[in-house]
């Protein structure tokens, strides 16, 4: 990576944190607090990716187990700490370790039996994610109790009014 390269990422990381910060954020100590997965994480897993694809000549795949769950747990702890989405990410956890299994398998000796744990890992995490994203929809849109309590009246007086009518005009 050059080093026009290396400034655009610190500049992208720079304009992410002001875009987020709030009046507090600014202060000693808010790059490590915001970006530490970007600093320390994330260079780790492309680390291990680097000594697989470059010095090892492709002969250690195990060092993309470590590699893989690193890249991927190090981007979801960035996102949840640039946007506080602990509660909803947590399912990317599950995903990180599928993915560095994945990567061995693929790139490894493509044992079929590592399919099942890493299916079993991507289906889990992608139905907490999927249940824990409508939760979180549910109660930023449609959590007011106020909204369910018209949506119910409503539905309530349409079910009562709308019977079928007998053919003397009684309900």
């Amino acid at each position: 990576m050059n080093q026009r390269a290396l400034f655009g990422i610190v500049l992208a990381a720079l304009g992410i944190l002001l875009f987020t910060a709030k009046d507090h954020t600014l202060q000693t100590g808010s790059l490590f607090a915001y970006f530490w997965p970007s600093l320390f994480m994330l260079p780790l897993g492309v680390f291990f990716h680097w000594l697989y694809f470059s010095l090892t000549g492709r002969r250690g795949a195990g060092l993309l187990i470590p590699g893989g769950i690193l890249l991927v747990a190090g981007v979801v702890c960035q996102l949840a700490m640039l946007f506080d989405l602990w509660h909803v990410l947590w399912p990317g956890f599950m995903f990180a370790v599928s993915v560095g299994l994945f990567e061995f398998y693929w790139f490894g000796g493509r044992n079929r039996w590592l399919l099942i744990p890493i299916n079993i890992l991507l289906v889990m995490s992608l139905m907490f994610f999927t249940l824990l994203s409508i939760g979180a929809l549910w109660n930023e849109f449609l959590g007011s109790r106020s909204i369910i309590a018209i949506v119910l009246v409503v539905v309530g007086i349409l079910v009562a009014f709308s019977g079928k009518r007998s053919r003397s005009g009684e309900f």
